[in-house]
């Protein structure tokens, strides 16, 4: 088993979850980043698997298409070593023996940056939800401001 500071009480689980559209060929696949507290690694664990089933919904999209959404699993599961603070490392990866264009291609400048970037629609089958949608149209419609996620 990895190493898991006694007073570790977070954890970040990769949730895979698949979308399918009726009718459409190609499925939509999410790997979702939760945090989650947990006491134990089996506690992280068994909640991370429910947060998972919590993403199994049937909901329509503006064409009237049924979307499904499906969890198929976790990809990983690791401890935040460090307490939840500025600065505090979530997730790290290594890589050895990069050249210098190899490791200069793994910094973007800020316009490249997914925060700073706009929101573009998906490639893929529409998944949106109708209902999510007319809701944000009220809102705006009526002069108040939508919140932010």
């Amino acid at each position: 088993m990895a190493y898991i500071p006694k007073d570790a009480r977070w954890y970040i689980a990769q949730v895979v979850i698949e979308l399918t559209v009726a009718g459409e060929s190609r499925n939509i696949v999410h790997i979702n980043h939760l945090l989650v507290r947990a006491d134990s690694p089996q506690e992280a664990y068994e909640k991370a698997l429910r947060m998972g089933g919590e993403h199994e919904t049937t909901y329509l999209n503006a064409d009237k298409k049924e979307v499904r959404g499906r969890f198929r699993g976790l990809r990983n599961l690791t401890v935040v070593y460090d307490a939840l603070e500025d600065g505090a490392e979530l997730l790290y990866e290594e890589r050895v023996g990069l050249s210098q264009q190899e490791l200069a291609a793994l910094v973007n400048p800020v316009e490249a940056l997914a925060i700073f970037k706009p929101i573009e629609r998906s490639q893929g089958p529409d998944y949106g939800s109708e209902e999510i949608r007319r809701e944000a149209k009220r809102l705006s419609e009526s002069g108040r401001p939508s919140e932010e996620k």
